[in-house]
């Protein structure tokens, strides 16, 4: 993990708290919530402050949470009650642990030559079936944005190929542009795949 990057999340956790946290799921995590059993094991890879966990609790699924801030980690215990662990995606060593895996806004930050091996460990950490969200950044090559976070940028035919190369059948895509914690409004994609 860029640790330029974990620090702009510590410095500014209360602020990206505020961007992207609700009181109600929106349509892409309602949409992973309605694809997990009732009941089933989800993990939020890059939990950020915590309130998609909590969302995911309060549907009745079973999350742990993860992210390499550990303020956000923090955040997450405070203002949510996630007991959330500090790890990188680098620890993902389960085997057909989860139901469900939400990586929302939080693989863009891995570097491009470590994106299959960390796919791969996604694939082997749902159960044959399970569900898989992420969200990037759409684009081309990698660069840092006003904030000093290190993105990596996809094309929606990269990131498919890059999915089914891990094992995953694409289903779900969808497009959009929103404005981040930079200020800056950039256009991202959306993926639902199945292990």
């Amino acid at each position: 993990m860029d640790r330029q990057t974990v620090g702009v999340y510590d410095r500014r956790a209360a602020q990206y708290d505020k961007l992207v946290s609700r009181s109600t799921p929106d349509a892409d995590l309602q949409r992973f919530i309605d694809a997990v059993p009732k009941g089933g094991r989800v993990l939020d890879l890059g939990c950020g402050p915590g309130n998609s966990a909590a969302m995911m609790r309060g549907a009745g699924l079973l999350p742990d949470a993860w992210d390499a801030s550990g303020v956000m980690v923090e955040t997450a215990a405070r203002r949510y009650g996630i007991e959330a662990l500090h790890k990188t995606f680098d620890d993902l060593r389960a085997v057909q642990t989860y139901d469900g895996i939400w990586a929302n806004f939080s693989l863009l930050h891995a570097a491009r030559e470590d994106m299959p091996k960390h796919l791969h460990a996604i694939h082997r950490a749902l159960v044959p079936g399970g569900v898989f969200h992420i969200g990037l950044k759409t684009g081309d090559g990698a660069g840092r944005d006003g904030t000093g976070r290190l993105y990596t940028y996809y094309q929606e035919a990269a990131l498919h190929g890059l999915l089914q190369e891990a094992g995953f059948t694409v289903g779900f895509t969808r497009h959009g542009r929103d404005k981040g914690m930079s200020g800056s409004v950039d256009a991202f994609m959306i993926v639902l795949a199945h292990a």
